[in-house]
C-alpha cells in the first residue's frame, strides 16, 4: 500500500496532513510513530503487512522567493510495519 500525504514544519512541530487528518510531533522519529499508529488505527496497516508513506513537502508553507531554492527542501517515503 502507498499513502500519499504532505509534510509541513509549523515552527515547533512537523505536521503532516492525510486528507482531513493531521498528525504532529517536534521530531521526525516521533512522526513516523504517530503515523504508525494512525495508519492502525484507521484499520490502513493490519500485522504483517508494510505501508509506504510518501510525505510531499508542502511548498506552499515556505516564503515564495526561496522556493527557486526548494530542492534542499525534501519529500519523505517512510515505510510502515504493522
Amino acid at each position: 500500500m502507498l499513502l500519499e500525504c504532505t509534510i509541513r514544519h509549523d515552527g515547533a512541530n512537523w505536521v503532516v496532513e492525510h486528507g482531513t487528518n493531521s498528525i504532529s510531533a517536534p521530531t521526525l522519529e516521533e512522526l513516523d510513530r504517530g503515523m504508525e499508529r494512525y495508519l492502525k488505527e484507521e484499520g490502513l496497516l493490519k500485522a504483517g503487512e508494510k505501508a509506504q508513506v510518501f510525505m510531499a513537502f508542502d511548498n506552499s508553507t515556505i516564503p515564495q522567493w526561496i522556493r527557486q531554492y526548494s530542492q534542499h527542501y525534501f519529500n519523505r517515503i517512510v515505510e510502515v510495519k504493522g
